[in-house]
């Protein structure tokens, strides 16, 4: 039969669709940033454990980039810098989360096996999908039910202050992520990314960033 070819086709599809999901996070800035002027800067951590550290040198290359990409100069040494960038970044040990899931035959009207067939509900017209679809109407499906299961869920977070040499604060900000990962590989990458994006943004406001993750160069 041709169907299931079909649909397995349009299932795999929806697969790749749910890896592509962009990055999101909550970016809050606060500045009084100078339009670059010639100014220069050097990056440190705020964490001085961190200082000197691989992994710290890595992250720092991606805002370096950046900020080189808005104007600014790497500064021949720190001594030299006339701005001076502060970055802490992490992830918090995750929460656990408890959520339900709709089981059996189909979970929706006409399915196999977590296939569905295209129908019409009270509210729109549904197309072929593929997992558990559960719509008010048609309920969850033949012979099927409810399950309720848990994951961990993690917040991470990169923060980044700018200050003059003598220590004059001319930009704050932060980044925010919720994610099923905790892997700071990952996360710190995007977190620059969602941090560089409208930068260096309207102070006092926190905005929601989505970043396509096949784009970002990381």
């Amino acid at each position: 039969m041709k169907l299931p070819k079909i649909l397995l086709s349009l299932g795999m599809l929806a697969l790749v669709a749910a890896c592509t999901t962009p990055f999101t996070a909550d970016v809050s800035r606060f500045q009084r940033l100078p339009a670059p002027s010639g100014e220069s800067f050097t990056i440190e951590a705020r964490d001085a454990a961190r200082s000197g550290g691989l992994e710290f040198a890595q992250y720092a290359s991606y805002v370096e980039n950046r900020l080189v990409q808005q104007g600014y100069q790497r500064a021949a040494s720190p001594e030299a810098a006339t701005l001076v960038v502060k970055l802490d970044y992490g992830v918090n040990d995750g929460r656990e989360k408890i959520d339900t899931r709709y089981t059996g035959f189909g979970a929706g009207y006409g399915g196999w096996g977590g296939w569905g067939w295209p129908y019409y509900s009270r509210y729109r017209y549904h197309p072929y999908y593929w997992g558990s679809f559960y719509d008010p109407f048609w309920g969850p499906g033949f012979g099927g039910g409810t399950e309720v299961y848990s994951y961990t869920v993690y917040r991470s977070f990169l923060d980044m202050d700018i200050v003059r040499k003598n220590g004059a604060p001319v930009f704050e900000g932060r980044a925010e992520a919720t994610t099923r990962s905790s892997d700071l590989t990952k996360l710190v990458p995007n977190l620059v990314e969602a941090m560089f994006s409208g930068f260096p943004g309207n102070s006092g406001q926190t905005v929601r960033v989505k970043i396509d993750q096949k784009k970002s160069g990381y």
